[in-house]
Formats: structure tokens, sequence, C-alpha cells
């Protein structure tokens, strides 16, 4: 048995019941798991590893719901930089068909070490194309090198243009062999314990890339298994006007259609979810995931977040795919997620506060999950802290350093733990050299882009 002691945060955010901050707070961890949590002085004074959280803020790590990190190789590409979601998608799925597997492992690498940078723990993925052999298994394998917590979503398409569907014919695959490798991957990868490093989701892409049938097939086969399902639901009007033409129903009346409403669904977006769809999530338990970094890139609209969080919907953050960020700093999502609520619902739609809980407890209750976005004794063991005395936070620590994390941003997380080990230290993302990353995914990103036909 291993323990871990975090001592003398200038505060503690626990976000826990009572939502308590604590001055001097600290952190007791044994095998990975949080023991204790309160004022330092309190806390057992020595475990087999010790780190000073002086001169930092400490909170729960922060949890991505809606990611495509294979996109983090097509970041900012001529001709879909002012499109709007499906002319976006249809400049890019060319590009995407040469995608391998060494592509997918690498930029997972990728988007993972910027997000866990950026104090992100756990987070989602949803990889929807398979290519020249690629599998999921490669960004799986690419997280448990990293040392994330993860959640890797089994997307696909199924429906191509020949059938009335967005992407190429090329690119989607059978549906009997979907769900064949679906059922794969849950058997061999999912674990469904508390404290899980690593779940699989079933998640066909969106309604304009899948069947019915498989939609419908997707929610049989997740719930025999107990786990999560996954999709992208009303991004933007376009997707609206499809669902209406060609299922005679709003995008959220869709999805109830065909189960895919509950504690165990989350949709991506959800930019356009009417008041009649705000109302069932909230009866449902049906969680999502907001991108807004992302809906404004590609100018989808305003995601009506407030209303959504005062009806009771579970809401967390996602930084979308790279190619619609072209970012992935998860604590940066917050802020935008803030001054996004701002623009479109007035100065008190959304404070500092309520925005560091959409992207810790809010992103846990939509990923279903129990066992992180808090710190409190049974939680795993998951921490995040930020120093204070940098230029970022001149000025702002001295008067709320919590409130600061948000309207500040700071770029960089002084330490990360994730499942009670150490990832990131005084800044350094212990797993990974990142120059050598980070020229390897440039050579893919350019033969990518060379090779797209």
């Amino acid at each position: 048995m291993t323990t871990l002691l975090l001592r003398d945060a200038d505060v503690l955010v626990t976000m826990d019941a009572a939502r308590r901050e604590i001055p001097g707070g600290g952190v007791f961890i044994r095998d990975g798991v949080i023991e204790a949590v309160g004022p330092s002085a309190e806390l057992p004074t020595t475990a087999d590893q010790v780190i000073s959280l002086a001169g930092t803020v400490a909170l729960p790590g922060l949890v991505n719901t809606h990611h495509h990190m294979y996109q983090s190789l097509t970041r900012a590409i001529p001709g879909a930089q002012d499109a709007e979601l499906f002319g976006w998608l249809r400049r890019l799925y060319p590009i995407w068909a040469g995608l391998t597997p060494e592509m997918i492992r690498v930029s997972t690498l990728t988007a993972m070490a910027e997000l866990i940078l950026s104090g992100c723990t756990t987070s989602s993925d949803h990889l929807y194309l398979y290519p020249n052999g690629s599998r999921l298994d490669d960004s799986i394998e690419a997280a448990a090198t990293i040392g994330m917590r993860f959640h890797a979503a089994r997307g696909s398409m199924s429906v191509g243009e020949s059938q009335g569907g967005l992407p190429p014919d090329r690119l989607v695959e059978n549906e009997a062999a979907i769900l064949k490798d679906t059922q794969r991957l849950i058997e061999t990868w999912h674990d469904p314990k508390r404290h899980a490093m690593q779940r699989i989701v079933v998640a066909p892409c969106s309604p304009f890339s899948v069947s019915r049938e498989l939609m419908r097939d997707a929610t049989e086969l997740a719930r025999s298994y107990g786990v999560s399902l996954h999709t992208h639901l009303a991004e933007n009007d376009n997707d609206v006007a499809y669902s209406r033409e060609k299922f005679g129903m709003t995008p959220a009346e869709y999805a109830e259609s065909l189960g895919w409403v509950g504690h165990d669904v989350w949709h991506a977006h959800c930019v356009k979810l009417d008041a009649p769809g705000i109302d069932l999530f909230a009866r449902s338990g049906t969680g999502v995931a907001h991108c807004p970094c992302s809906n404004m890139r590609l100018a989808s609209g305003i995601a009506p977040i407030p209303a959504m969080r005062a009806a009771g919907v579970n809401v967390g953050l996602g930084v979308d795919g790279c190619a619609s960020n072209d970012a992935a700093h998860l604590l940066g999502e917050a802020r935008q997620a803030m001054l996004l609520a701002r623009v479109g619902h007035g100065p008190a739609a959304m404070s500092a506060r309520q925005a560091l809980e959409l992207a810790t407890l809010g992103g846990a209750k939509v990923l279903n999950r129990d066992d992180i976005g808090a710190l409190a004794p049974g939680m795993s063991a998951d921490l995040v802290a930020f120093a204070t005395g940098g230029l970022d936070l001149a000025g702002a620590a001295v008067h709320d350093p919590v409130a600061a994390l948000v309207f500040c941003t700071p770029q960089t997380v002084r330490h990360s733990i994730i499942n009670g080990k150490a990832v990131v230290t005084d800044g350094h993302l212990l797993p990974l050299d990142l120059p050598p990353l980070v020229a390897e995914h440039n050579r893919l990103a350019r033969q990518l882009a060379n090779t797209a036909h």
C-alpha cells in the first residue's frame, strides 16, 4: 500500500456537498483513493510521498466530456477555418480518410498532454472513423502510456452520401461490423468498478451519419453491458433541419424515440435544444457536453446552458475536436463557458465558481460517475494545483484566487495527480518528453494533409 500527502494549499477547493474551500488545506491519499481532506494541521504528518501545495490553489481534476483527439492533426486547416459545421466536415472528411494507427496514437498523446497540462485528469474521446486499420485500441493504449483516466467512445458512421448521409461512402462502416467491434472493445477494455481508469462508451457519431436501426441497436448493446451512450445532438440549425426532414421530429424527440435518454446517456453540444427537450433531459437525467469554443468557432450558436442548469439538466464541459476549437485547454473552456453564458444571457448568467463546477462535478455526472469531480473521502485521488504567484494571476490571486483561475486562466498546472500518482510536477509532464512528441505530431500532420484525396 502506498500513501501520498498533499498539504498547505493556499486554498483547497473541494467541490464537496458543502462546497468547502479550505485555507491551508490538504489531502491524504492511500492507494489512489482519498482517505482524508481538511486543514493540513488535521491530516497525518507523514506519508510515502509528501508534496507541498504552498503557493497554489488546488481543486479536483477537471473532467472533459467531449473530444475528437485525432483532430489535433488538422488544426487551422485552410478551407475549414471559416465554415459552419456541415461545410467544415465536408472539407475535412477527405483528409481524415488518410488517418493511420500511428496517427491515432500520436494525436491522442498530444491532445492528452495538452489537456493534462491545463488541469484535466479525466477525458472522454469520441473516435468515429477507422480508416487504414485504425482502431480505438490505438487511443486506449496511448491513454495508458500517459496515465489519463479515459472514457473511450467507440464512434461510428454507417450512412454515407449515397444514402443521404453527410460522410463520404469510403468512411462509413457496415453496421454489423460496428456492433461486433464495439462488443469486442467492451469485453476487452471496459472496467465497471469504482475508480476505473478505463471505460468504453457506445457512441454512433450523429443522427446524420448513422441509421435509426444502429441508434436503436446501440442502446440495446450498451445497456446489456451496463456502459454509457454518447452522440452529437442538436448542434446547429442545419442539424435540426436534417432531423425534421429525415425523421419528422426534433432532435430531442428523435433521441427519446430510440431510447437515447437516461443517466447513462449524454449528448454533445445541444446548442439548439428546445424547451421540451430541456424538460425531457432534466426528467430523464440525460447529460449534455457543453462545448463553447467549438460552438463559437463554427458559428453554431449559444447553448441555453442557464436554462438547462435551472431545469436540473446535468451539464459538463467539452473542448470538442481540436479542428473546431484549435486548442484543448479545459480551464480555458471553463472561462469561455462563463463568458459565452454572459454574452447570451446577461452578466449574472454564470459565475466563475459555477464554471468550475461544470468542469468538475458537472463532468463527473455527465460521465455517470460518482467517484470523481470532488475532493472527499472515498473519491478517486485526482487533484490539480495552479500556482498563484505568477504573472498570469498577478493582482487577482490576492483578491479571490478561486475565481481568478477562471477569469485569468493560468496556462499550466504546477501539479497534477491522477489516480494517486504524480503526472505533472512543478509544471513538467512526467510520462512524456514533449519536444520529440510535438515534432512527430507535426510530421504526421503534414503527411496527412499532403496525402488527402
